[in-house]
């Protein structure tokens, strides 16, 4: 008795058999590249853990531990409000600067201007962070005693510019400088090759149709790499959340909590206070130190995680 199938029930053995077998190199590649991406997983697991053992007992350790403060919540709070002021000031400074520069370097300039740009400005990237403290604690800071002195006599009247002036111009405001311009390159390298990625044709229909190149840049280009922007603002909000030495070497802090941004009595972030305490701390301080570590590694998570959101959001948007 001869059985016969159909061709549809033939078609998936004929599939499975013409499809051809991976090289000895793509499964060599593919094994490599998974355990790239686990390694980091586990190494990012294995700094949860050592923050989470080590930390736990900084964060119910004796009163005396947390002077001038009381408990660890008072203790953390100044230097998370620190690190966020000084981190999302510089932002504020670095980003219109990073994607007018890229905008530049991607459509404006010509290209024998273009090339030396954007090399100088990747070159930034390349300056330990020891420099930029150096620079900022030594010039920027003497350089913006004026600006900061011009503030509180002409804008006092808002809480921003409250005074007294800080001589030595070592504030909160150059803090914020100093984490803009170290900022600077990464944003603008991503935006620069986000917006050398948008389609010619999407921007020329729009010459096309009468749109002048600041219009065709609003309605092709950024629409276009609105993922890849907020990319590069999260990766430089990264990088200012976990300064540690620039900081460190420019702010006169101390742990208060204010919006003055030009006295002398400055916020602490939670990177420079590890920095300058760790060495003297005892083992009950360490605990403590490194308590901080751990809410900073949430938060630097929590800014990630939205912007992974933030991204994904748009690109479903996109795709509609």
């Amino acid at each position: 008795m001869s059985v016969t199938t159909s061709p549809e029930q033939d078609a998936p053995e004929t599939t499975r058999a013409a499809k051809p077998p991976r090289s000895r190199g793509d499964r060599l590649f593919a094994g490599v590249s998974r355990a790239a991406g686990l390694f980091i997983l586990l190494a990012l697991a294995g700094v949860f853990v050592f923050l989470a053992i080590e930390g736990w007992p900084g964060l119910s350790a004796a009163r005396d531990t947390y002077a001038p403060n009381h408990d660890f919540l008072s203790y953390v709070w100044p230097l998370v409000y620190g690190t966020v002021l000084s981190s999302v000031l510089a932002l504020a400074v670095a980003v219109p600067l990073a994607f007018g520069i890229a905008l530049f370097i991607s459509h404006y300039a010509p290209r024998r201007l273009a090339v030396p740009v954007a090399f100088v400005i990747d070159l930034l990237a390349a300056v330990p962070s020891v420099v930029f403290g150096l620079w900022g604690a030594r010039a920027l800071a003497v350089w913006l005693v004026p600006a900061q002195q011009w503030l509180d006599h002409h804008a006092g009247w808002l809480p921003f510019f409250a005074g007294p002036a800080s001589v030595t111009g070592r504030t909160v405001f150059t803090a914020a400088l100093v984490l803009a311009v170290m900022i600077l390159p990464i944003t603008t390298a991503i935006s620069r090759e986000v917006f050398a990625q948008t389609p010619r044709l999407d921007q020329e229909a729009a010459l096309a149709l009468g749109a002048t190149r600041w219009e065709a840049i609003r309605l092709s280009v950024f629409p276009y790499a609105r993922s890849g922007m907020v990319s590069a603002v999260m990766l430089g909000l990264g990088r200012a959340l976990g300064e540690t030495m620039a900081v460190a070497m420019v702010l006169s802090a101390s742990p208060v909590v204010t919006l003055n941004l030009i006295s002398s009595t400055n916020p602490a972030t939670v990177a420079s206070n590890i920095a300058s305490s760790f060495a003297e701390a005892t083992p009950a301080k360490l605990h403590v130190l490194i308590a901080t570590g751990l809410v900073l590694f949430a938060v630097t998570f929590l800014v990630n995680f939205a912007a992974r959101w933030v991204v994904s959001r748009n690109e479903r948007r996109m795709a509609r």
